[in-house]
């Protein structure tokens, strides 16, 4: 195996692959774990740790009668819960006294971390089997995702072993230290759910809250007034979406995908604050930001990928007819 997969052996993670098969069979875990996520019925507590930041949250889900249902309640600070039906998200925030209305995106949070096809996936990272262990008093089997190049990072997952379901997804750099991990701590899968089980405890206390709609408009790729010169090899754009931005005016939003990481690309006007900005970066944990200014607007690059993915993509992005 490459780099990653040779450290993470010396680290105890892993259990070098005794023949050929190793990747073929590892493909098959990693389809599983993507329909886990989302045909299962399931309960549990996790816990989201980055840097010296942790989190920890409650999941109930549940697909009843075709229809997909979802609740995260976040345990920790103000209350904040996630209700998804299907592809519609709402979220309740109480410190704000504001529910936000989204777009479900897919592979945007734990455990639904793959997409449904596998294509692009394994044309960007080297999947292999590593070792048996026990995750929240489960048996799982550890995976591991190499990337083939340094544009972005690997992915260690442990799957549970009867059913599917990802029961620990642990971002890592290159040398595999860690960059970002969630964790279930207790996790219950089968079994009926109740429907008020999915649903959000503060409902009834948000007759006087604000309503956000932040469902965006799908942009017509002839009308596009942006290009990207410039390309991060593996990541496929996907159409534009019109956002309203803070201040009322409009920001458009492109995203790329590799089959597993994401990268955003957010343009709007820019504001007085932003006069005369140099291209700058900030990272907090697995993710990075790098800003620049292109013809009077600034265009803010984010994702669970390495620096220099995000200066290359978004040092491309100009006007169209520039």
């Amino acid at each position: 195996m490459r780099r990653l997969v040779a450290s993470l052996a010396v680290l105890g993670f892993v259990a070098l692959p005794a023949g050929a098969d190793s990747g073929q069979e590892a493909n098959v875990w990693l389809s599983r774990v993507a329909s886990a996520a989302r045909s299962l019925n399931f309960t549990g507590t996790f816990v989201y740790q980055s840097g010296s930041r942790t989190e920890t949250s409650r999941i109930t889900h549940a697909l009843d009668a075709g229809v997909e249902r979802e609740k995260i309640e976040v345990l920790d600070g103000s209350p904040r819960e996630i209700v998804r039906v299907n592809d519609e998200v709402r979220c309740f925030v109480a410190d704000i006294r504001t529910v936000i209305i989204e777009k479900y995106a897919e592979r945007s949070r734990f455990p639904g971390r793959l997409p449904v096809g596998l294509t692009d996936l394994t044309e960007n990272y080297r999947v292999a089997k590593g070792e048996a262990s026990r995750v929240a008093d489960r048996e799982s089997q550890l995976l591991i995702l190499e990337p083939k190049d340094r544009l972005r990072h690997g992915y260690l997952f442990w799957v549970d072993q009867a059913t599917g379901l990802l029961l620990k997804a642990r971002t890592v750099d290159e040398r595999g230290e860690s960059l970002e991990q969630f964790h279930f701590t207790s996790v219950n899968i089968g079994g009926v759910i109740a429907r008020d089980a999915l649903r959000s405890r503060l409902e009834r206390k948000v007759a006087e809250w604000k309503v956000h709609d932040a469902r965006a408009t799908e942009e017509n790729s002839n009308e596009s007034k942006w290009v990207f010169r410039t390309a991060v090899r593996g990541f496929r754009p996907s159409p534009g979406l019109r956002r309203k931005g803070d201040q009322g005016g409009e920001v458009m939003h492109y995203v790329f995908s590799d089959g597993l990481a994401s990268i955003s690309v957010f343009i709007e006007r820019l504001g007085a604050s932003h006069v005369g900005l140099e291209p700058r970066s900030r990272s907090a944990g697995a993710v990075n930001v790098y800003q620049r200014v292109s013809a009077g607007h600034l265009v803010t690059v984010l994702g669970e990928v390495p620096h220099q993915s995000l200066v290359v993509l978004g040092d491309g992005v100009e006007p169209r007819g520039r």
